[in-house]
């Protein structure tokens, strides 16, 4: 299959903070997918992570805006967070984590424009997941 690109969502009250504090700009704000590789890029950030390693996905959101945009790590798990928006992302969870600069990431949340058609992208590559948004 040839690889497949969808834009992070921005929100339109994120944007200036997004741009100053991450360099996030339409061209610095995506995931591709391919046989190979996901990789997400906010502004100055990316990560890359092994499609084979994904085992399932889950749709997720909406989440609170303070916590949910920019390039984010929890501290309690580890995962990190690509978004723009409090609109919700998927969670992508790994077979065993993957190394992203100094950390080891168990997880990735990637805030896409487009969850559903993301998702409908992982089944096709024969990634089992499913839609558990609150709203």
């Amino acid at each position: 299959m040839h690889p497949s690109r969808f834009p992070i969502r921005v929100g339109a009250r994120s944007r200036l903070l997004l741009r100053v504090f991450f360099g996030v700009t339409p061209e610095r704000a995506w995931v591709t997918i391919d046989d190979e590789h996901v990789v997400a890029r906010l502004g100055w950030w990316q990560i890359e992570v092994p499609t084979p390693e994904i085992t399932r996905w889950t749709i997720e959101g909406p989440w609170r805006w303070i916590t949910a945009i920019g390039v984010r790590r929890s501290l309690r798990h580890g995962d990190v967070s690509f978004a723009g928006s409090p609109r919700g992302g998927v969670r992508l969870d790994l077979q065993a984590p993957v190394r992203w600069t100094i950390f080891s990431v168990p997880a990735l949340y990637v805030g896409v424009d487009d969850l559903g058609g993301f998702a409908a992208e992982l089944r096709t590559r024969g990634i089992p997941g499913e839609d558990a948004r609150t709203d």
